[in-house]
């Protein structure tokens, strides 16, 4: 299983961060968009590093024309010699339509075309050969000598797909090089729901389960005494308070039958009452939906819990959970 790890653009120098974790000894480093765009943090690091692999954790893809992240993907993978892992989300409809001023509709059939016209600019771009792309969502058919970078000697960045449902992860399974698990599920539905979708998805592509990486940011509950553990449960707790008041994500709490915790939790939400939403997310809940453990505990229980079902670990970046902590987390993995 590889160790990853996640940067933060707003804390000091990224690109000495990145220089730093990759010393220690992590596979991967990951940028979320979450204030700071993804891919202009992996282009400072890209510089600083030489074997990390560098994802985007992730780029929100409807909020971008496929040829704008397609020209920016291909310079970070020049950039980098070949180590981009481009993670694509789909964000949710109110950030879509109400934050970025951009269209919603069918989010796992636009995004499967929205791979599939990623791919063909970079198919022109190697070959010379016309664009030719018409979906139902994107269209684009133009593409001059002028603004062709030509073929990348690297080849075309791998991509990885964002996915809690099920139509979404079939997406994945289909046309993506990777699927990237959401922090909000567990162990029971990556084996009874996720899994098979994505078996589902591989099969329409020909392809099986090794053709593909499943990559998974993971809560994780611990510290270096039982004061700091205690803090970092109680950050754990606030972060699936608002997880679980998503509707996107309401399945996995109805597949362990606490589909009532998001009702009440979407409730408080509405009415603007985030302080009172962390006391809804009982122990047995953090047990379900985190590896809860001792630092030198973590690395088994996560190879007992999700060995065999996730290629690359990383622990979610609770503010609490220091790198240190972290790194001693996961080290053995």
């Amino acid at each position: 299983m590889f160790r990853d790890g996640w940067l933060d653009f707003g804390v000091g120098d990224v690109a000495e961060r990145a220089r730093r974790l990759e010393a220690r000894g992590y596979d991967a480093l990951w940028a979320p968009e979450a204030g700071h765009d993804p891919l202009l943090t992996l282009t400072a690091v890209a510089a600083a590093t030489e074997t990390a692999l560098l994802g985007t954790g992730i780029v929100v893809a409807f909020g971008r024309s496929p040829m704008t992240t397609a020209v920016m993907a291909n310079d970070l993978q020049l950039l980098s010699r070949g180590r981009l892992l481009l993670g694509l989300g789909s964000q949710i409809k109110p950030h879509i339509e109400k934050r970025y001023s951009m269209p919603w509709s069918h989010p796992a059939a636009r995004m499967r075309e929205y791979v599939l016209a990623l791919r063909a600019i970079w198919e022109s771009w190697e070959h010379g050969t016309p664009l030719r792309f018409r979906g139902e969502f994107y269209r684009h058919t133009l593409m001059t000598p002028f603004f062709s970078p030509g073929p990348n000697p690297f080849g075309s960045p791998r991509v990885y797909l964002a996915a809690v449902g099920e139509r979404m992860t079939e997406v994945a399974g289909e046309v993506a090089d990777g699927l990237l698990l959401h922090p909000f599920t567990t162990e029971r539905y990556v084996r009874e729901v996720t899994l098979p979708a994505l078996e589902r998805g591989l099969a329409k592509s020909g392809r099986d389960r090794s053709s593909i990486e499943i990559a998974y940011s993971g809560m994780v509950v611990t510290g270096a005494n039982d004061e700091a553990r205690a803090r970092v449960r109680d950050e754990v707790r606030a972060q699936l308070a608002f997880y679980a008041s998503t509707p996107a994500y309401r399945g996995v709490l109805a597949l362990h039958e606490r589909d009532d915790v998001y009702e009440k939790l979407n409730e408080l939400s509405r009415a603007g009452k985030w302080e009172l939403m962390p006391s809804l997310i009982d122990d047995d809940l953090i047990k379900i939906f985190s590896v809860d453990a001792p630092v030198d505990q973590i690395a088994p229980t996560v190879r007992k819990r999700f060995g065999g079902l996730v290629d690359r670990f990383s622990t979610y970046a609770t503010p609490s959970l220091t790198s240190e902590i972290q790194w001693e987390a996961v080290k053995t993995l």
